[in-house]
């Protein structure tokens, strides 16, 4: 036997909770959009997955439908994507029950993991109670701990939606981020992978990045 072994990698767990309500779908390129980024984002970890990390990714979608597990938190690698449809409400405060419920769930995200990102996208109002679900998820200790982000999309955001999704970021976070147009989607998109794959090879994957939003053309679509 080998004196010394190679330490495991640990999982860095990246959990995107997608809007699809019908306003998604208005016009059809935000979904469109919207997969095509976590599809290249789900590509680009799966070539990245080394050094002190392995990222495992999972997709909640929100719609009509409730909050349905799309894509189960699984290593980049492994997953195996396929598009979202836009359509009926926004419920909200569905799919933060449901990541907290995932988050707490052992077999997905073990004690040994490193603390989780967590990406959050809109483009309206919720239309149930989110704000119990909210506390559930900030009340867990990996949602509290986690790097939640948020991204408002579209220029008809309203200000109490956005407010909405200021309430869900983490203090380290900046604040949320204003994609009024799909090349910015993209683009932030882009740095949620640089960053999470610049933790996943750091010597201290527990840091979380700040995006200083005039530096995002830095990250191309």
């Amino acid at each position: 036997m080998p004196r010394f072994m190679a330490a495991k990698a640990r999982p860095l767990p990246v959990l995107v909770l997608a809007d699809v309500s019908g306003s998604m779908g208005e016009p059809k390129e935000k979904i469109d959009v919207l997969n095509e980024c976590i599809r290249r984002m789900l590509d680009d970890f799966a070539a990245a997955d080394v050094g002190r990390g392995t990222i495992h990714v999972g997709v909640i979608a929100f719609s009509q439908d409730g909050a349905v597990l799309h894509q189960r938190l699984v290593p980049a690698a492994e997953a195996s994507w396929s598009d979202m449809q836009a359509r009926g409400g926004t419920p909200l405060g569905a799919a933060l029950k449901l990541a907290d419920a995932v988050l707490r769930d052992e077999s997905a995200v073990p004690a040994r993991a490193f603390s989780p990102t967590v990406v959050l996208v809109s483009d309206g109002m919720p239309t149930d109670d989110w704000e119990e679900g909210l506390e559930l998820l900030l009340g867990s200790p990996k949602g509290s701990k986690a790097n939640r982000l948020a991204v408002a999309i579209g220029p008809d955001m309203t200000e109490q939606a956005k407010a909405v999704l200021g309430r869900f970021v983490s203090d380290e976070a900046g604040g949320v981020f204003e994609a009024q147009d799909i090349g910015r989607i993209q683009q932030y998109f882009r740095w949620v992978t640089v960053t999470v794959t610049q933790r996943a090879l750091s010597t201290r994957p527990d840091r979380t990045p700040v995006l200083n939003p005039e530096d995002l053309s830095d990250f191309g679509a």
